[in-house]
């Protein structure tokens, strides 16, 4: 048994929930794609994730409460966030833009989490994109959570950027109650995340953990620490602020061939987030290891 294989049977053997006021760590169902939502709940488990964010896709299952509560109970994963159906590869399912998100939160209402995040529409999305800072601020109060607008990244075709979102790929600035931070599109945008964390202050609710190298106009979804952007420093700068969300890993896997390696990827995400928050320190002195 090699050394990664000992240090995985170590983390795995007694899972653990967050300490109160501990930032938990969680994992998107997008990060074992092409497997199922099952498969997340069973992997986010086996590793010892704090709870799993549910992508609401084709997939039968991510559409269910009454499966998704199921699964939630049978891995002992509690359901920190539900991702709304607003991609692209999405656009099937739920019908329009606002019973998207409004399924969505109802959804987020029933499996017993607080958090839902959305794409920011798309420029010709006509009257959902004019008027979506305000619905959304509506939907949230309707159903009491938090709709928390993602960041994207400027579509650019022959090197020209093209206005591809309304009001902006950029939450930054646009009045939005509660925000979700995703670090590869930030580096597909060329942005620093640390600058934008800190300037978002308290409207920061929930943090996609990736990473990007912004080489490309591709959103590469890297293991943190593999790419340009300052992850490890946002993250620090998180369990240092008061931060009060989720951190939820949100990585490619879909290359792996080799048995294990899509384990061993989100075990590193894991370790990596855990390191960076300041809770391997803790669990180390406490002898949680």
């Amino acid at each position: 048994m090699n050394s990664f294989e000992v240090e995985i049977e170590i983390e795995t053997s007694a899972p653990s929930s967050p300490a109160e006021n501990e930032i938990p760590v969680a994992l998107s169902s997008a990060s074992v794609y092409p497997l199922s939502v099952h498969d997340a709940f069973a992997v986010a488990s086996d590793l010892g994730y704090d709870g799993v964010e549910v992508m609401v896709t084709n997939n039968s299952t991510s559409q269910k409460s009454d499966e998704l509560i199921h699964l939630a109970q049978r891995y002992d994963q509690p359901i920190v966030s539900i991702h709304a159906p607003t991609l692209l590869l999405t656009q099937q399912v739920w019908g329009s833009p606002w019973n998207k998100i409004s399924q969505s939160c109802k959804m987020a209402v029933e499996v017993g989490c607080d958090t839902v995040v959305v794409h920011p529409p798309f420029r010709w999305q006509g009257n959902y994109a004019e008027t979506f800072a305000h619905g959304v601020r509506d939907l949230a109060d309707a159903f009491g959570v938090r709709i928390a607008v993602e960041n994207m990244y400027p579509w650019r075709v022959r090197g020209r950027e093209t206005l591809a979102y309304l009001p902006h790929w950029d939450p930054v600035g646009q009045g939005y109650t509660d925000v979700t931070w995703d670090f590869s599109h930030a580096a597909t945008a060329r942005e620093n995340s640390l600058a934008a964390i800190r300037a978002l202050g308290s409207t920061l609710r929930h943090i996609h953990l990736t990473d990007g190298s912004g080489r490309s106009f591709r959103d590469e979804h890297l293991l943190p620490g593999q790419g340009t952007q300052q992850v490890a420093e946002c993250l620090a700068h998180l369990a240092q602020s008061g931060f009060d969300g989720a951190v939820v890993a949100e990585i490619s896997t879909r290359k792996a061939r080799v048995t294990g390696e899509r384990e061993r990827m989100l075990a590193e995400t894991l370790e990596f987030a855990r390191t960076h928050l300041g809770q391997r320190a803790e669990l180390e002195a406490g002898g949680g290891i």
